[in-house]
């Protein structure tokens, strides 16, 4: 009986863990795990690990269109006022667009101060052929579905947002005898939301086959040469939650930014391995309407919306990247060149919203803006993925500080639930 229960109390401790540090236990395990794995030769071990990693992302996925569409008609069903909506509305893009002109120019400015690509001797084998964005017209146009079952079925976010608000809307506009409709959609968030919660059980198991496949694939060797961008990136991604989210947060929203990073570190740490917005949304909404107090009326339609054109840390990214290829290849820039990277990344990150490769289609656009080589994309394209877990954290963790100052602002967030000093318990699967 004593060595069953030494046994079983590792696991007890475990199942008693908060689901963060869980979570947190679960990367650093994999990171040590895929380092073990890259130096010992056995690569394709961690390809064979990465197999859980992808079941874990398959199952999020398969929560998205779902949980945008449900949580997005309910939350506009439960708000009696079109125009308060509208004001929801321009109160986020505001929000999207003035972090990410904030973002673009912490980029260039440890650009130019790190220097991350003085005298790097790297030759590109040539240029990345990068689609360009479609035009900003066609691009507002599509965001209307042709057929809303297709739009769901290919998984395009824009589509569905539309699409959700105006039904909402409809049976708003409707009265009484839509009442067992909002009935059911009421009913049917709540089933969507307990499923949402039985798959992130099993983050901690995703995100430690994920790490162990990112550190394994790439190891120590690859990175150490283009060391100085991927600290200046993450540096960067660092400084721009802590300062500008983290001041929006105090200053703006009046509320602890203590509080708020511990509300959201769940969702940060699956979209850094995870690297999807889209794929973070069930994690995100969870964090924000339990850690943080938003109201699912305003979390139901900031996050979804944020999760398709928030791109603050892709913006970054353009930053650092801009100034590293102007430097690796001795182009000199100027005053003005600075002002139209900050200009044109600001205004990419609406224009290639929802566009397959829209981070690959920003930094092409930026470097040809002002005309600098697009071989430069070609140069980094090995450390995208690493780059991108910094930049999709940065995304993510600035939908969650959107989303409360909007509610803030709304008078839609409950302070008590926000001031509790925990974050999200692991999921009991059990029926008891």
């Amino acid at each position: 009986m004593a060595t069953q229960s030494r046994h079983a109390r590792p696991f007890s401790i475990w199942t008693r863990m908060l689901l963060w540090k869980q979570i947190a236990v679960a990367l650093v395990l994999g990171l040590a795990l895929g380092v073990a794995l890259n130096l010992t030769g056995n690569v394709a071990v961690a390809g064979t690990i990465k197999l859980v990693g992808d079941a874990f992302i398959a199952a999020i996925k398969m929560l998205v269109v779902p949980l945008v569409f449900v949580s997005l008609v309910c939350g506009m069903t439960s708000v009696a006022e079109i125009g308060r909506m509208g004001r929801i509305g321009v109160k986020t893009l505001a929000f999207y667009l003035g972090t990410t002109a904030f973002a673009v120019t912490i980029g260039l400015l440890l650009g130019i101060l790190l220097e991350p690509g003085a005298g790097v001797a790297l030759v590109a084998d040539g240029a990345v052929d990068a689609k360009a964005a479609p035009p900003f017209g066609k691009l507002l146009v599509g965001i209307i579905p042709a057929n809303p079952i297709s739009a769901a079925a290919d998984g395009n976010v824009l589509q569905i947002i539309f699409f959700a608000i105006i039904f909402g809307l409809a049976i708003n506009l409707a009265g009484a005898v839509a009442q067992p409709i909002r009935g059911f959609f009421e009913a049917l968030n709540a089933v969507i939301m307990k499923l949402a919660e039985i798959v992130i059980a099993f983050a901690p198991y995703g995100v430690f086959a994920l790490m162990t496949w990112v550190a394994g694939t790439y190891g120590f060797e690859m990175l150490l040469p283009l060391g100085l961008i991927i600290l200046a990136v993450y540096l960067g991604c660092l400084i721009h939650a802590v300062v500008v989210y983290g001041s929006i947060v105090a200053f703006m929203a009046r509320l602890n930014p203590v509080r708020f990073f511990q509300g959201v570190i769940e969702p940060a740490i699956v979209s850094f391995t995870s690297t999807s917005s889209a794929g973070t949304l069930p994690v995100t909404m969870a964090a924000a309407t339990r850690n943080l107090g938003v109201k699912n009326s305003v979390a139901s339609f900031t996050l979804p919306l944020g999760a398709t054109i928030n791109m603050d840390g892709t913006a970054l990214y353009q930053g650092v990247t801009a100034v590293f290829v102007a430097q690796a290849f001795g182009v000199t820039l100027s005053g003005a060149d600075y002002a139209t990277i900050v200009a044109a990344a600001t205004l990419a990150s609406i224009g290639t919203a929802g566009v397959p490769g829209g981070g690959l289609i920003m930094l092409s656009m930026v470097l040809a803006s002002v005309g600098l080589p697009l071989e430069g994309v070609a140069i980094i394209a090995g450390i995208d993925r690493i780059l991108d877990m910094a930049r999709t954290t940065l995304n993510v963790v600035g939908d969650c500080a959107c989303t409360v100052l909007v509610a803030r602002s709304e008078g839609e967030v409950d302070l008590d639930a926000f001031n509790t000093p925990h974050v999200m318990a692991a999921p009991k699967l059990g029926t008891g």
